[in-house]
């Protein structure tokens, strides 16, 4: 329910904010699409850096999101929430959240950052993402923005619990993410985290990249060398001390490199892979990861399996259609909307902004309301057809 909502919203917001930057044209409005591509070139990614920083090109770029996505997908996020999923299909999912969240969502990021600075005329780097929505949206977007925080949170707080159990085996596994969960919480309230957010997912993103790069390794170099894969859990070893000293020795050369000014932060994530991916290939055979081990235990065969897809669903009653029609509707209207705002002439933005803003809560509202009753009547559907 709130994926699609949240995408729409930092279109919205975009869609919004964009005429409030045609102030920079010849016109002060915007007539076609090269107006689109000065209002970006001249206003918004100007490559000029704020506050004395360092520009940021093409390969920073490219190399921040792979950061990013390194730490959220390729075997480190999704393997806690996929390993549940039915079929392989399932990760294809993984793309909707790097494509059109990582990516399309950042871009209208930067049209609302741009154009929130301009209209309130504060530099964007003292500006949080909270004051950018609710410039751009109001209400609605300061809670697309907590939403966004929340369905973030919730995979990474659940594997950091997965996690922690290992260490704290004695403990429930509600108390170690609520733990977790107190920690961050308190971190995310630091200046440095919402004012430095892109250095901040920099600095996770190094940290976890020895990890992604080490599973990489395991599951596509290590059999393809002869050696056994999986091999410390497989000797039952409790610490892989060539994993930890390639994660020790990667981040530090690359931390290193960084405060130095060496290499920019976003630029590490190439070299802090290669220095791990060697160091992990050079001392993994000193610990074992050439010997013919045993396989692992097969699990219990008390334990549970995953409940099969259900080929068949129960009758679609009246509430099933009338809440998933009315939550169409309501999207339908997060769309038309901003839509409405773009069209209106520039003098009349102001005047109709705070109407905007208001039916967009409201439509937000109904969206939410009305998909909840439609997912419980789903859920409905699939009990029914299970019993």
């Amino acid at each position: 329910v709130a994926s699609p909502w949240m995408f729409l919203m930092f279109m919205a917001g975009a869609v919004v904010m964009l005429p409030r930057l045609a102030g920079a044209l010849p016109g002060g409005e915007i007539s076609s699409v090269g107006d689109l591509w000065t209002i970006a070139s001249e206003t918004i990614w100007t490559g000029t850096p704020a506050d004395g920083g360092t520009a940021l090109g093409f390969w920073h770029v490219v190399s921040f999101a792979w950061v990013v996505n390194l730490s959220m997908h390729v075997g480190l996020a999704d393997m806690a929430i996929f390993r549940y999923a039915r079929t392989a299909r399932y990760g294809l999912f993984s793309a909707f959240g790097m494509f059109l969240g990582h990516y399309l969502a950042w871009m209208c990021a930067g049209v609302m950052g741009a154009a929130a600075a301009y209209v309130l005329g504060t530099p964007l780097t003292e500006l949080d993402s909270g004051d950018v929505a609710y410039q751009a949206l109001g209400v609605a977007g300061a809670l697309a923005v907590v939403i966004a925080g929340w369905t973030t949170s919730n995979p990474t707080l659940y594997r950091a619990g997965l996690a922690l159990q290992v260490v704290t085996p004695g403990w429930p596994r509600w108390k170690v993410t609520a733990i977790a969960g107190a920690v961050t919480t308190i971190v995310a309230c630091s200046p440095f985290v919402f004012t430095k957010l892109l250095d901040f997912i920099g600095l996770y993103g190094i940290l976890l990249m020895p990890i992604g790069a080490i599973v990489f390794l395991e599951h596509w170099v290590v059999p393809r060398l002869g050696w056994t894969q999986f091999w410390a859990s497989r000797k039952g070893v409790f610490v892989s001390w060539p994993a930890l000293v390639a994660w020790l020795v990667s981040v530090a050369l690359g931390l290193v490199a960084w405060s130095t000014g060496q290499i920019h932060l976003f630029l590490l994530g190439v070299p802090v892979w290669i220095c791990t991916a060697v160091l992990y290939l050079a001392l993994a055979p000193f610990a074992g990861a050439r010997e013919l081990l045993p396989e692992e235990a097969a699990p219990p065969a008390d334990v549970p399996s995953l409940p099969r897809r259900m080929e068949s669903m129960g009758p679609r009653g009246p509430g099933w259609f009338v809440s998933g029609g009315v939550a169409l509707a309501a999207l339908a209207a997060c769309v038309a909307l901003p839509v409405w705002m773009f069209t209106l002439p520039p003098t009349e933005h102001d005047a109709s902004s705070q109407a905007f803003k208001t039916l967009l809560l409201v439509a937000t509202l109904v969206y939410f309301a009305s998909g909840v009753v439609w997912m419980r009547a789903s859920e409905k559907r699939r009990r029914s057809a299970g019993e």
